[in-house]
């Protein structure tokens, strides 16, 4: 069976990345996965997988045409707050694929927000439409149970991405505190001037070594580079291809401060202690099933001692998930393997 994977894969974000590398190691063995991608040729060298260029109306075509299954993989796909052409893509996509009779799947969705009635409609037409359906938050299996949509919700499946350990780390000292920030309209100068100050008063506090990651070069690089100025002898900005290894880093790190949902959640599987930084709805749902402290961007405190000293608290007091409880997470997270088993079969 060839089944074709659609998602915002080829686009050198982490997180998405991580939700393609997870999918093909949970796809069943006798399955030929096809990816549409933003960079096919960087995607097939990566996973040795058939790619096409995700924007190329023919390409996709002929790769719909060539397949039994299609999947949308995972993340926040259908959602119209940050992009109207987003959910019109990915739905238009899933449409036409049950139109030509393809089996359907949305795999380890996050739902919404849907703020449009146009993109409502669509979504609810698409997830009517699939073969089988599995959501990564009770937010997204709510608005299913009202559409009366059979469904799965189990958590996010990078949970169950197998980590590899990073050479890298060997050398620089310890302990660790992972730092992930993304360029947003919410992140003002002001705000990242008052978090990269209780950075450093994080670190004189606490002597950490801290690992600056752009999950998104494109999004994070330029911010990383920005706050290693202000720590140049005690911070390390590491900039790693693959998701695995991505994940790796977060093994043995004391605390994590993140904005990307995808750094929460390996940094979380890992057994770091997590602090978010929330710019999303879904880092917000996330904060609340775990319930990992944290602020909304917009509500950050001006008072940078008061940051300095929140983080300082939390990173000789706060207490990560337990060992239990991380396996719990995992196991659960394979649910979206079984479903593809179920549904490919």
């Amino acid at each position: 069976m060839r089944v074709l994977l659609s998602g915002y894969y080829g686009k050198g974000n982490g997180g998405d990345e991580a939700l393609l590398a997870t999918l093909l190691q949970m796809l069943p063995p006798d399955v030929t996965p096809v990816v549409l991608s933003g960079n096919p040729e960087d995607t097939h060298q990566h996973y040795g997988v058939e790619c096409y260029n995700r924007m190329a109306f023919l390409q996709v075509i002929k790769a719909l045409r060539s397949c039994d299954a299609f999947i949308w993989g995972g993340g926040s796909l259908i959602q119209d707050a940050t992009s109207v052409i987003s959910p019109f893509y990915y739905g238009g996509l899933m449409a036409l694929a049950q139109a030509m009779g393809l089996k359907t799947i949305a795999w380890g969705q996050g739902i919404g927000p849907l703020l449009r009635s146009q993109t409502r409609w669509l979504a609810h037409r698409n997830f009517a439409g699939c073969t089988q359906v599995s959501v990564r938050d009770r937010s997204s299996s709510r608005l299913l149970s009202d559409w009366s949509i059979p469904h799965i919700l189990a958590p996010d499946p990078v949970w169950a991405l197998e980590s590899k350990p990073v050479p890298e780390l060997v050398d620089l000292p310890k302990p660790r505190i992972a730092v992930t920030l993304r360029n947003h309209p919410q992140l003002t100068e002001n705000r990242l001037a008052n978090l990269t100050q209780a950075l450093v008063n994080l670190q004189k506090e606490t002597q950490a070594f801290i690992l600056l990651l752009p999950f998104q070069k494109s999004e994070d690089l330029g911010i990383a580079e920005k706050i290693h100025t202000q720590l140049p002898d005690v911070s390390r900005v590491l900039c790693c291809e693959d998701p695995q290894i991505l994940k790796g880093v977060f093994r043995g790190v004391e605390m994590s401060i993140g904005m990307r949902l995808h750094s929460l959640i390996m940094a979380a599987s890992e057994g770091s202690r997590c602090f978010a930084l929330s710019y999303d709805p879904k880092v917000n749902r996330l904060m609340e099933d775990l319930e990992i402290p944290g602020w909304d961007l917009k509500d950050l405190p001006d008072d940078v001692d008061l940051i300095s000293k929140t983080w300082i608290d939390y990173y000789y007091n706060g207490a990560a998930l337990s060992p239990h409880k991380i396996q719990s997470l995992v196991n659960e997270a394979f649910l979206h393997r079984d479903l593809l088993k179920e549904a490919l079969n």
